[in-house]
């Protein structure tokens, strides 16, 4: 059930919010948790205020989050129940087809898996808990908070990072040396070749 606030805002169930994307980085996730455990009660209010979960509304009544994905497991772990919402578009009226066409086109979904592969819509996880673990994505995080590149606006620009140091860096040492993954990848971030990815740091050379 959804109580309407004003405007676009609501409020409703974080359980009932649907992915647009299918991994995250669980790494991303336990940073989240640790701060929300680190908040009191009127700080935890305010956080949930400032950071509504964008969502469009689908068939059935189904609130599809686009943002925050991280967030939102996070909060499902650490036991909240519910969220504010800020309502982009309704696209309830739409058949299934051409839901995902729109979607797409706003740049609302990333029907991508853990390896980088792209997957039919329906291959969606029905549910925050369902979205499964892409380390690359931790990855680029990492990175980005340590200055390989900057903070981006685009939508899903930290896969488009995850993508490229997948290419780079072998998973066992993902999971054997995360440290110095993460000390090469910094250095690959600032890399001539990286220079098509949002937020890149690097230095354009003279030709």
């Amino acid at each position: 059930m959804i109580n309407r606030a004003h405007s676009n805002l609501v409020v409703g169930k974080l359980s009932a919010l649907h992915p647009t994307q299918m991994t995250v980085g669980r790494r991303e996730v336990a940073i989240k948790r640790h701060e929300w455990s680190a908040l009191k009660g009127k700080e935890r209010k305010q956080l949930l205020q400032r950071h509504c979960f964008p969502v469009v509304l689908g068939a059935r009544g189904r609130h599809y989050i686009v943002d925050h994905h991280h967030f939102g497991l996070a909060l499902h772990e650490e036991g909240v129940k519910a969220v504010w919402m800020m309502e982009l578009d309704d696209l309830s009226w739409l058949k299934p087809t051409q839901f995902w066409s729109a979607m797409e086109y706003w740049q609302w979904v990333h029907p991508y898996d853990a390896d980088g592969k792209r997957r039919d819509f329906s291959a969606l996880p029905s549910r925050l808990q369902d979205l499964r673990d892409d380390p690359y994505r931790s990855l680029a995080g990492e990175v980005q908070r340590a200055g390989g590149f900057a903070k981006d606006t685009a939508p899903y620009s930290e896969f488009l990072w995850a993508d490229y140091f997948r290419e780079k860096l072998s998973r066992s040492l993902l999971r054997n040396h995360y440290g110095r993954a993460t000390k090469a990848a910094i250095k690959l971030s600032h890399k001539q070749d990286a220079r098509y990815l949002p937020g890149w740091a690097g230095i354009i050379r003279a030709t």
